[in-house]
């Protein structure tokens, strides 16, 4: 591939323009709240709906036959929202600022026998709505089902046609919002006949009411009752995990480097000054990994590829720790959907150059030639397996209508960021690596022929190791290797 000009100027150039388009509409660490006056309308945004039990599975909202405007006009997104799911649409739902509603007709609809079927399957699967006035989801179940009795049985299906919606305020903005269905009978979907047309009448309340809250970080409830918390913050055991890892690592390498110490300034004397000046005379006292000393550090022979992960490996711990940095302080606003998303977009299109400094660095170090070649398989092996498993998946929930699906101008946006930003930017930095790279300084000398290792048994094999390996991570308690150091 040719690139035309100067690299470093020609992405420098589409920066501001990439940052633009992945930011959000709030910039880090502002809240994005609206500020209000009495009688004010506020938008209410229909997004999506999906089953309790599967939150990634998710559908636009007027996928079902519910109250829908004439023309749906879409808000736009930025790229986090559109990655998390959204697909954000005005509704019929007049609210203004501090005005309560009492039971306001919403629309009159008349259901087809497959429009209440479809009905009938959300509710059974317990399917969530989700609202969102002024950046704050509202979420609640379509209906309402009741199963009891094994003998008698009884299945009951109904379907919510008001809906109260409790605003909060302090001052000029909106601090919390929610919607109940406490004090309302569910409509019965049950008993309908194949050729009836059922009528529904969807209505709705508004109450506001005033708060001492004054921002919205201070509440501690809202979104968070709504799904099951899968994951709770143990500090405590994260801090003790912590300790521990830490003085077992700091135990063994004390210990090894004890060891190795000792080990390499004997290996590295010279031949002559050995006992019988012989290389296999010299290594009869050693055994386990010492009689291969002189061959661990010799160059592997698809250095390339080993290479190319240890550059991604790099940008990726990059990346994890500038998100955590910028979570920590403060530069995500917990209101604001898809701010992770689009940070992490924008981080791994910008550490790109981390990966290319690092692969061709160690590329160049270890005597590898072919350092073009190398920088295109850095920069091609996470994006290109990722892409191609992402277009399966993506393909599935396109074909199943769900908004998980991305629309074609978010893939061309992603892949302009990847043309334009990503991949220069690993360019830049191989280049830079390569320039900077020193011979590689191996703590002990190396043979020029490898010694003949024997054939090992099958449960010595890589596959095995692969597969055992694999299954210590999801061990609990964690599991502790104990090592058995020797200075023979």
């Amino acid at each position: 591939m040719t690139v035309v000009g100067n690299p470093r100027s020609w992405s420098c150039q589409w920066l501001p323009i990439l940052i633009l388009l992945l930011g959000t509409d709030h910039g880090p660490g502002v809240e994005g709240v609206t500020h209000y006056k009495a009688g004010d309308p506020v938008i209410l945004y229909v997004n999506k709906v999906g089953p309790y039990h599967n939150p990634q599975e998710t559908y636009h909202y007027y996928q079902l036959p519910v109250c829908c405007p004439e023309k749906i006009r879409h808000k736009s997104l930025s790229l986090g929202e559109v990655l998390d799911g959204d697909r954000m649409a005005e509704s019929l739902y007049e609210i203004r600022f501090r005005e309560n509603v009492e039971k306001r007709i919403l629309c009159h609809m008349q259901l087809s026998s497959a429009q209440v079927e479809q009905l009938r399957q959300a509710i059974e699967e317990l399917y969530y709505f989700e609202f969102v006035v002024d950046d704050l989801p509202i979420r609640g179940f379509v209906g309402y089902m009741e199963e009891s009795g094994f003998l008698p049985h009884s299945h009951k299906i109904g379907l919510w046609t008001h809906l109260d919606f409790h605003l909060e305020f302090h001052g000029d903005r909106i601090i919390f919002a929610n919607v109940s269905v406490r004090d309302v009978k569910p409509h019965s979907l049950d008993g309908l006949r194949p050729d009836e047309f059922l009528g529904l009448t969807h209505t709705y309340s508004v109450r506001w009411s005033e708060t001492s809250v004054e921002r919205r970080s201070d509440r501690r409830r809202g979104d968070d009752g709504f799904f099951p918390r899968t994951l709770e913050i143990h500090w405590l055991s994260i801090i003790n995990s912590m300790v521990l890892v830490f003085l077992l690592v700091g135990f063994v390498a004390v210990i090894l480097m004890r060891v190795l110490r000792n080990d390499l300034a004997r290996y590295n004397l010279d031949e002559e000054m050995t006992s019988a000046g012989s290389g296999d005379d010299f290594d009869q006292g050693d055994n386990g990994w010492k009689i291969i000393h002189t061959d661990v550090f010799r160059f592997p022979p698809y250095r390339g590829l080993l290479c190319a992960v240890l550059g991604v490996g790099a940008q990726f711990l990059a990346l994890g720790t500038g998100i955590i940095v910028m979570a920590l302080l403060g530069m995500f606003n917990v209101h604001r959907h898809g701010a992770i998303n689009s940070a992490a977009i924008l981080l791994y299109a910008l550490t790109c150059c981390i990966s290319g400094y690092v692969s061709s660095h160690f590329y160049r170090q270890i005597g590898g030639e072919r350092w073009v070649w190398n920088i295109i398989l850095t920069t091609s092996l996470f994006s290109v397996p990722f892409f191609l498993t992402w277009s399966v998946v993506n393909s599935v929930h396109w074909a199943n209508g769900s908004t998980q699906a991305l629309p074609a101008t978010t893939i061309l946006l992603l892949l302009t960021v990847w043309l334009l930003v990503g991949f220069p930017l690993t360019v830049i930095g191989g280049i830079f690596g390569k320039n900077n790279a020193s011979p590689f300084d191996a703590p002990c000398r190396t043979k020029n022929i490898a010694r003949e290792i024997p054939p090992q048994p099958w449960y010595k094999s890589t596959g095995i190791h692969m597969t055992v390996g694999g299954f210590l991570p999801f061990r609990y308690p964690p599991f502790i290797p104990v090592l058995s150091l020797s200075s023979s």
